[in-house]
């Protein structure tokens, strides 16, 4: 049984925290217990919409694109699935906003359409309010799991920013001591004192305190000596900055917008007296930024980056804001440009490998990753970025220490523990898979995914009985979620309860009517019940929607079987055996539909294929045998059935081939 077991990452919003890598791991791994390649594995195929993992795999456009034609094609929630990627990734996307509205509306419509026809089910008011509850739900869940990254992600970057801004600081101390030194003693008196107020009211905005801070800012600024125009820009600006730290830390309050203010004021005006300072650009800049104003930021960090270049931080938050406004190629090099001016400045390796990562560079990516914990080894969010990129890699190993070391530093990252879990479900530690979701589920219980992904590992490790709760509770959080429902349905048949089993079949079918999965297994149920009419219903259903599914021609070819319809039955198999021709069990039903159906020739030419395939498959050189008998054929008859005996001496129906030899 091939199952996938996936676990969502978001990308953070907010402005103290750097844009987090997004990388949906999506995972398919396998236990049919040596089933043949390509033969019919009952169509339990597990799939998951993937509202993050995969996130920035697929270029934006492309994604939107999709989900278009989803709408299209009536798969809405399929294109629903798609659109919450990009919603979940950024909430201002205004266009997947608007496509996810629309498609909401149809959604809505359809369901109308069809409730209408069907007495007893949900009212339009009953399905809209269902949708709704749905939608908040999946929200607050990818906001979960994005606040889950940032926070991880953000006491880093924060202890590197602050790094990075106290060697600024120091380096234009320097330089204006180095500049104080050189004019007279009465100059530098006044110079000092102005310092002095500008550093008393910095402490003061420090503490909160803004009235002390606008009193002490004042006199530093009423007490700049005349005719010293550079000293006075550079005093603006640093006033202005500090205002804008005011409000950093005060947005949402009076004080933190009347800091805002001044921040603004005082930056533009230090760049009238002095057009060369990259301070105040940098300020501004920054506000830009906090604004979500990303090209006015972007204008400015460049002025900053032009005026000082080799100012790291400066070129660092130039990246950023090409980043957020999605100039992803000017992005790289700007991170690029940081890594050369400060090759220990580890936020500038992550962000490098972000700009890589969505360039398709993976390799480089990947480098950069490893760079940024080379520099820092608790540097859990590239830790995340070297897992997913080595999980779409295939390096499952690589993978599962690289989200090890995550929770080395974090043990209750459940993000971590999350996608360790998939890596090794891919490995095929089913078991340590277990484990990892377990201690997910410890944190957050109520997780539809991760239930989801137990249900999974349950079923994997044969315990049917654990899957079924695990299943339930994703079914029940998800209600609408098609493969939580068919997983369910999974877990119930592994299980023995038919009846819950058909339920959820029904279920997740009734959610899409192109998902092929539940139909195809009703049917098989159906016709192992001996209802064939029954799964002949629900087969049609997945043939109008896919005539060219082997599982699905395959089980229509039982189920017409069943019936002794053999001319419906031979159109099937013949379909299914075009589509995988070395399908054996394929062959070999198709052989007896055609006898079923008096085409003995046909049946001998199939028989002979099958034995030139597989020459030791016994059973069908004494099938190929008996139909000679039928044509009439003695010589080939004997042949065939004296050398099966030849070669195989112990064979299980040894009795029945030599009667057959005595009869001729």
């Amino acid at each position: 049984m091939n199952k996938r077991v996936i676990v969502i990452g978001g990308i953070a919003l907010g402005v103290v925290v750097i844009i987090l890598l997004t990388i949906g791991a999506i995972f398919l791994f396998n236990n049919d217990n040596g089933q043949a390649e390509g033969e019919d594995n009952g169509g339990k195929n597990i799939t998951l919409d993937d509202d993050n993992n995969t996130g920035t795999d697929v270029p934006r456009n492309n994604i939107i694109r999709l989900a278009r034609e989803y709408m299209e094609q009536e798969a809405y929630q399929r294109a629903l699935d798609l659109l919450d990627r990009l919603l979940i990734e950024n909430v201002f996307d205004e266009e997947a906003r608007n496509m996810r509205d629309a498609i909401l509306v149809a959604q809505r419509e359809a369901l109308t359409r069809e409730h209408a026809a069907n007495q007893g089910r949900p009212s339009l008011e009953e399905i809209a309010a269902m949708e709704r509850l749905e939608a908040e739900r999946r929200r607050n869940a990818g906001e979960e799991r994005a606040r889950e990254e940032a926070e991880a992600a953000a006491r880093l970057v924060a202890e590197a920013e602050q790094r990075a801004n106290e060697e600024a600081e120091a380096a234009r101390r320097k330089a204006e001591e180095e500049e104080l030194a050189r004019q007279s003693r009465e100059l530098q008196a006044r110079m000092r004192l102005v310092n002095d107020y500008i550093s008393q009211g910095k402490a003061a905005v420090t503490g909160n305190n803004f009235n002390s801070a606008i009193k002490a800012f004042d006199t530093a600024l009423d007490n700049i000596p005349p005719g010293q125009p550079r000293f006075e820009a550079q005093k603006l600006a640093e006033v202005a900055d500090a205002y804008y730290d005011g409000y950093s830390r005060n947005k949402n309050n009076p004080e933190g917008q009347e800091a805002l203010r001044a921040a603004q004021s005082h930056a533009r005006e230090a760049l009238e007296k002095d057009p060369s300072q990259a301070m105040p650009h940098n300020t501004l800049g920054k506000i830009y930024r906090d604004l979500s104003q990303w090209d006015n930021a972007a204008e400015e960090f460049r002025e900053a980056v032009r005026l000082e270049p080799n100012n790291f931080v400066y070129s660092y938050e130039l990246g950023r804001a090409y980043f957020s406004s999605r100039k992803i190629a000017e992005a790289r090099q700007a991170f690029e440009t940081v890594t050369r001016l400060n090759s220990r400045f580890e936020p500038a390796w992550y962000n490098l490998g972000i700009a890589l990562y969505e360039l398709r560079q993976r390799d480089d990516a990947l480098a950069a990753f490893r760079q940024a914990v080379a520099i820092r080894p608790d540097y859990t969010a590239a830790y995340r970025g070297i897992g997913r990129i080595l999980s779409a890699k295939g390096d499952t190993r690589g993978a599962i220490d690289a989200f090890t070391q995550i929770l080395r530093y974090e043990p209750q990252d459940l993000a971590a523990l999350r996608e360790l879990g998939v890596v090794q479900s891919a490995a095929g530690d089913y078991a340590a898979a277990e484990i990892s979701f377990g201690k997910a589920l410890e944190s957050a219980p109520n997780d539809d995914r991760t239930n989801y992904n137990m249900a999974v590992v349950k079923l994997a490790l044969n315990k049917s009985t654990e899957a079924v709760g695990f299943a339930k509770k994703a079914a029940d959080r998800g209600p609408n979620n098609k493969e939580y429902n068919y997983t369910l349905g999974l877990a119930h048949e592994a299980a023995g309860n038919s009846d819950d089993m058909v339920m959820s079949y029904t279920k997740a079918a009734s959610l899409d009517p192109r998902y092929l999965l539940p139909r195809i297994n009703l049917g098989k149920f159906y016709t192992a019940r001996g209802f064939p009419d029954q799964a002949l219903e629900v087969l049609g259903e997945a043939y109008r929607v896919e005539p060219n599914n082997f599982e699905v021609n395959n089980n229509m070819g039982q189920a017409y079987a069943k019936q002794e319809k053999w001319v419906q039955s031979v159109e099937h198999y013949e379909r299914a055996l075009t589509i995988q021709p070395n399908n054996t069990t394929v062959r070999e039903n198709l052989a007896l539909a055609y006898i079923g159906a008096g085409d003995l020739t046909k049946a001998r030419d199939i028989y002979q294929d099958l034995v030139r395939l597989v020459p030791n498959n016994w059973d069908a050189i004494l099938a190929l045998g008996n139909t000679y008998v039928s044509l009439g054929d003695a010589d080939s008859a004997k042949r065939y059935i004296q050398d099966l005996l030849t070669r195989n001496p112990g064979y299980s129906r040894r009795a029945e081939a030599e009667r057959i030899l005595l009869e001729l």
